[in-house]
Formats: C-alpha cells, structure tokens, sequence
C-alpha cells in the first residue's frame, strides 16, 4: 500500500532546510519546535530513513534527506500551483511586508487599505523595524517585501532622497552641534556622524533612541539636530549652509522569490506608492 505524505511534513522538511535550524523553522511554519521535531520524525518513520544528521550544533541532511529534499519541492510546488489553479488565486496569505519607520506613517494607511480594497479576504502581516533586521528576516522566508533605506547605487533602489538635517536652527549655531540619533545600525546615525567627521565639525550625541517617534519629539523639543529625509518632518529642513552637505540615499524594494499573484501585486503597489513620493 502506497505512503501518504502529509505536505505540512514536507513543507516542515524544506523549512528547516532552507532556514538552517528548528528554531528559524519554526517561525516560518508556525510551529513550536517541539511540534516541529515531532514532524520531522514522524516524516522519517513514513519514509523508514532519516533524512538529518548532527555536524556538531548545526543540522545536516543525510543522503535520503538530500535526494528527499527534491522531490519535496516539487511536489509542493505542484500542490500550491493545483490549489492556486482550482480556486482561481483566491488569496489565503498572510501577506507579509516589512518596513522602515519613515515608511510606516506614510504608506500603511494608503497602501495597505489599496491592498485590502483589491482582497477583502487577504491576512496581513506588517513588521516596522530597521533596514538591516528586516532584510534578515526577509532573508529567512519570515517577510515577503521589504521596504527600507540604502546606499543610492543599490541595486533594488526604486527611487533615492535628499538626506537634510532638521531642528531649531539655534543649535546649528552652537560651537558642539548636538545631535539626535537612532541607536546602531542605522544608515542615517552613520551618514550624520561621517558628514559631521569629515567636515570638523564639532559634536555630541544628546538623544539616542530606537524609536523614531521619540527622535521627532527630541527634535521638535530642541533637544539635538537630525538628519533625515523629508519624509520625517513636516518642517522645512535646515537652511542649506548652516551644516556640512549630506549625501542622497535609496528607498529600495526587496521581494522574495516566487510571489503570488496577490503578494505580488502588494509589492507592485508598494513600488507605486515609494515612486510617487517626493524627493
């Protein structure tokens, strides 16, 4: 009698995989790990070989698991395309897009209520944080689309800005500029202090946060300068000369591989929606 293969096993398996450990995993199946350990043997016990091996702290796939690990991909693959087909790319999601803070005000309301509009079925999910930590996630198949800030020349750069400092121009005037800054990584924090080096300039950081709603509060309260697109404030920006000149930056789009219709069309609304704003 032929095994039957639950595709939730499979799509564990490849999980684990793709992800590298039972803890990334996971997150991305939606898993305890304990549930996700039971998966994985029970896969085994249907198919009477192990597919992992330890190489110290890290997961190895065996042979069976290396020659599995095909066919689990295919077989998935042909299982989401019967899906997809037979209910006509009705959208089961949850879609899941990641973004900057600078984005966040701007484009949730809009792009996601345009994103509802079109799939009144759609599960959204929406992560705010740095450019770094969510290409990461990104990276591990827990985001979809990311919209985030890098150097003008990356490659995924859909439109680029004007960095600008902003703040009471009084502090501009002192003979040590204090600045406000979001905590590290931050591409923003670092143009700020290089522009600032280079230049020598004098300063000392008066406020850091890993929030940007506490940083336009320190800003609109005078506590420091800071620099910014003028996506931050609704204030005009510093009168130009007061303070070194600050380089341009991306806003840049990152998908994953193998969108959907509907999570591909987020991601093309998203595109619409950076394109259009002013630079």
């Amino acid at each position: 009698m032929p095994v039957n293969l639950p595709t939730n096993l499979l799509r564990s398996f490849v999980a684990i995989v793709d992800t590298g450990s039972m803890l990334h995993a996971s997150e991305r199946v939606f898993v305890s790990q304990s549930a996700l350990s039971l998966q994985i043997k029970r896969l085994e016990e249907l198919l009477q070989q192990s597919l992992f091996h330890r190489e110290g702290r890290r997961l190895a796939l065996t042979a069976h698991g290396d020659l599995m690990l095909d066919y689990a991909r295919k077989v998935l693959a042909l299982h989401d395309e019967a899906v997809a087909a037979v209910t006509n790319s009705h959208f089961s999601g949850p879609a899941r897009i990641g973004m900057v803070q600078d984005f966040a005000e701007l484009l949730l309301t809009g792009l996601l209520a345009q994103f509802a509009e079109l799939h009144p079925e759609a599960e959204l999910y929406a992560r705010v944080a740095g450019t770094a930590e969510l290409l990461d996630l990104l990276e591990r198949r827990q985001l979809d689309i990311v919209l985030g800030f890098a150097a003008p020349s990356d490659s995924h750069a859909v439109t680029t800005a004007a960095m600008a400092w902003f703040g009471k121009e009084e502090l501009a005037l002192l003979d040590t500029l204090p600045i406000a800054v979001l905590e590290p990584p931050c591409r923003f924090r670092e143009a700020a202090i290089r522009t600032l080096e280079d230049a020598g300039r004098p300063y000392r950081i008066t406020v850091e946060t890993p929030n940007l709603t506490t940083l336009r509060a320190s800003v609109d309260a005078g506590l420091g300068i800071t620099c910014r697109t003028g996506m931050f404030l609704r204030d005009a920006p510093l009168e130009h000369g007061l303070l070194p000149d600050l380089p341009q930056v991306s806003c840049i789009l990152h998908t994953a591989p193998g969108l959907d219709g509907p999570t591909s069309q987020l991601a093309a609304l998203a595109r619409e929606v950076v394109t259009a704003l002013p630079n």
